[in-house]
């Protein structure tokens, strides 16, 4: 039952405290408690009291829509964002200040975040995948990170994901070295064992409590020294990233995910002027783009009807619309994120050059 229905019955109690918030208990009790007004349709919003904690609420709090001033641009935005739309651009269009879609568009990956989540939590593990990493960058060349995938072998299925700070590499003027040198003097230099320990996250995730696992992996050295370490038996398969990246390829399905990524998202085209300027922004955009790739895109472009990777994994029966995503407010309190997909939901990876970071830290907000 949608939100503004005039008979909604909320799920739970939305404050955390109360013992009553995770699950519908039996025994929870509430009241309803009259209305307020907005400007918004539907005007009339009805309101609650928990009698157990006192909270007061309203079925507006279960919406996703909850403190918008502009709910109607929430339910655009995935399309806009995965159609390879700038937020400056998506702003224009929409006719609403750049500012508006940066916070939505952050909203809406902290919901994508708690969606995919969700619905891992009663999934199959992923006991065979492609393991790479996305090379990108915030504010300038100066600044380059590895976005790190996992993609299920036989389903395109994208389960988690993880980031890493570099150092800038490569061939570099002298002028560009000093450049360089100077800003990790300012700012200080990215982590050397990032990769190493991001990598080893991801893969801790993904393969869960399974005994036995099979990854499929270019030559990276580092990915050996992270196998060994983990609890479960893994099979690692190594094809070089030299070898023609058509669908015959081991790493199709990761190859594949990575062009999809660069044609969708405009932060991550190869020249580009709407590159991420944080690596927090990034990692909410990507996760829109797994929710999209996962639940709402068939795999094969070309095949009328074909099946979403998590169709094919038994999943879900059919498509997820916009609307059934943004269907229902979920909150962080009731399900369980990894440990860097709450950085990500909390806001908490920083950009070294920029002076002020802003927080998720609202109380009642998603």
């Amino acid at each position: 039952m949608h939100t503004n229905d005039p008979g909604f019955v909320p799920p739970h109690c939305p404050n955390p405290n109360c013992q009553y918030h995770k699950q519908l208990t039996i025994g929870w009790r509430f009241k309803r408690i009259g209305y307020f007004r907005r400007q918004l349709n539907p005007t009339r919003i009805q309101r609650f009291l928990c009698l157990h904690c006192r909270r007061s609420f309203s079925s507006q709090t279960f919406a996703t829509s909850y403190w918008l001033k502009r709910p109607d641009i929430l339910t655009q935005l995935l399309t806009k964002t995965t159609g390879c739309m700038a937020n400056r651009q998506i702003a224009r269009d929409l006719h609403v200040a750049p500012s508006t879609i940066d916070r939505q568009l952050s909203r809406l990956g902290r919901h994508c975040l708690l969606f995919h989540a969700q619905l891992m939590q009663s999934a199959k593990p992923v006991d065979k995948f492609v393991l790479d990493g996305f090379v990108t960058f915030e504010q300038s060349q100066y600044w380059p990170f590895h976005h790190h995938l996992a993609v299920e072998k036989d389903t395109d299925f994208l389960p988690y994901f993880t980031d890493s700070e570099l150092r800038r590499s490569g061939k570099m003027t002298k002028a560009q070295k000093r450049k360089r040198k100077h800003l990790e003097k300012t700012h200080g230099r990215p982590d050397p064992k990032a990769v190493y320990k991001d990598v080893k996250h991801l893969l801790e995730v993904v393969t869960g409590d399974q005994p036995r696992v099979t990854i499929l992996s270019d030559e990276h050295e580092t990915y050996p020294r992270i196998l060994k370490e983990l609890p479960c038996e893994s099979t690692h398969l190594v094809t070089s990233s030299k070898e023609r990246r058509d669908a015959g390829n081991p790493l199709f399905p990761i190859n594949l995910a990575d062009l999809l990524i660069r044609h969708s998202s405009s932060n991550h085209k190869r020249e580009t002027i709407a590159w991420s300027k944080r690596r927090q922004a990034s990692a909410e955009r990507l996760a829109v783009f797994l929710v999209w790739r996962n639940y709402m895109k068939g795999r094969r472009e070309k095949e009328r009807g074909s099946p979403t990777p998590a169709q094919e994994r038994g999943m879900i029966e059919r498509r997820i619309s916009v609307r059934e995503l943004l269907e229902r407010r979920l909150f962080v309190s009731c399900i369980g994120l990894p440990t860097r997909w709450a950085e990500y939901y909390w806001r908490g990876i920083s950009t070294r050059v920029l002076p002020r970071q802003r927080r998720h830290e609202l109380s009642y907000a998603m």
